[in-house]
């Protein structure tokens, strides 16, 4: 495995490539992605341990996410058998699955304890649904000291994790080592991801724009309100997008495995458990 490096006009080339492929299977993606986020939201209901597992469970849940962007780019159709694909990569790999996701759990736990001791919790039980956003809450200058030091405490910890799925995965690294390699490559191609995370907030600061003319006209014209409902479908589909866009960045930024990871077989080629899609 050797880490690539690419320019910076690329980061604009993950995110149409993750909207292109989407629009390929927009039904199977979408119905995946809500899926995958109802199984997180009825983990959060377990007592006491939910919401930390339900966070133990989003690097798989990214990283199935990617198999099936794989999937559609290797012309295939993404099912629900998605979800069980770990099961299919032997113990090892599980095993570096739940160690990412118990290290996510406590990391992120961990930047919600730190801006706490800022506020008392009050970002921390908003952020985490617990607590609603008034107006005084925002216009508080402890909860915005807090907001703003959770998300500068949050990009590097979104940065380890970025390519770590896939790396264990894909490549059977460890997991800490995945980590570091993560965090190398996303450095390494800094300008690349910039322009990457600015691609994606132009367009969902465009699509929320979109959205709310077209729900207000039709909340007009019907007499409904279809607000809510609206926004909601659009910001899935917008979030599936997005986690679709992820494969192509782990594609770009490290060579593909050698053999036996990527087996040179027609069948084992094609199959996206096995590798990330083709450049």
């Amino acid at each position: 495995m050797r880490l690539r490096l690419v320019r910076a006009h690329v980061g604009v080339s993950w995110v149409q490539q993750g909207v292109r492929v989407f629009w390929r299977q927009p039904l199977a993606l979408a119905g995946l992605f809500f899926l995958t986020m109802a199984v997180m939201s009825v983990l959060t209901l377990v007592p006491l341990l939910g919401p930390a597992l339900a966070l133990a469970v989003l690097p798989t849940a990214s990283l199935v996410m990617m198999v099936a962007a794989a999937q559609v780019q290797q012309g295939q159709q993404p099912t629900p058998a998605v979800l069980l694909m770990a099961l299919r990569t032997g113990r090892q790999r599980i095993r570096a699955l739940g160690v990412l996701g118990v290290l996510y759990a406590v990391g992120f736990l961990a930047v919600m304890g730190l801006s706490a001791l800022i506020d008392g919790g009050q970002f921390a039980q908003v952020y985490l649904g617990g607590a609603p956003l008034t107006r005084e809450v925002a216009e508080d200058e402890n909860f915005q000291t807090a907001m703003w030091l959770s998300m500068a405490l949050y990009l590097p910890l979104s940065l380890l994790f970025w390519h770590a799925p896939g790396l264990v995965h894909w490549h059977g690294v460890p997991p800490v080592k995945a980590l570091f390699f993560s965090l190398v490559a996303c450095l390494r191609n800094f300008w690349a991801f910039t322009v990457f995370g600015l691609a994606w907030l132009g367009v969902f600061l465009a699509a929320g724009l979109v959205v709310a003319l077209v729900t207000g006209v039709l909340s007009v014209l019907l007499g409904m309100g279809l607000g809510a409902g609206v926004m909601m479908g659009s910001a899935m589909m917008l979030a599936a997008m997005f986690f679709c866009s992820i494969v192509f960045t782990f594609r770009d930024c490290f060579e593909a495995p050698e053999a036996p990871e990527a087996p040179e077989s027609p069948e084992a080629s094609e199959s996206p458990a096995s590798q990330p899609p083709d450049a």
